[in-house]
């Protein structure tokens, strides 16, 4: 019999907390433009189109929460870096599946770039759930398992 997961306790899911740090589009489509090479804060500003008190402030959050850093930039000392942080970069699988599923499943969107592997220009795969031994799994395929019952092999630690 599955195990259902409690739904009660907001504390023993990362959900609430991500969502709490990117549960809003600017943020994401900041992230994208980070993903793209955008440092400043005027590039963001014009790429995006997005008002520049909305930027200020989704830009402090993202450094706030450690997901992108706020450095001086060396050439011009009045000019500022945003850089995304290792923890930002941890959010590139998340970015990718949700862009997937936007052009899957998004009225008459035609990609004009396709992410490939830098090393031999091949398309990446899709971002799928797999199983430890590398299996691709559906929703029905998966369960809940209390950690605790779990060997530090099987958790993943």
């Amino acid at each position: 019999m599955a195990t259902r997961q409690s739904l009660r306790d907001l504390t023993k899911c990362g959900l609430p907390h991500a969502l709490d740090v990117m549960g809003e589009r600017w943020s994401f489509m900041i992230l994208r433009a980070a993903f793209a090479g955008i440092i400043h804060f005027e590039e963001f500003s014009c790429e995006l189109g997005i008002a520049r008190n909305i930027l200020s402030n989704r830009l402090a959050k993202l450094v706030e929460h450690g997901v992108m850093l706020r450095e001086q930039c060396e050439d011009d000392r009045r000019k500022v870096e945003y850089r995304l942080t290792a923890k930002g970069r941890d959010l590139l699988p998340a970015m990718l599946a949700l862009r997937q599923w936007g052009e899957k499943y998004g009225v008459n969107i035609a990609p004009h770039l396709t992410l490939v592997d830098s090393r031999d220009r091949q398309p990446v795969e899709r971002i799928t759930v797999r199983a430890h031994d590398g299996r691709d799994l559906a929703w029905e395929d998966l369960d809940w398992a209390e950690t605790a019952e779990l060997s530090l092999d099987e958790a993943g630690s």
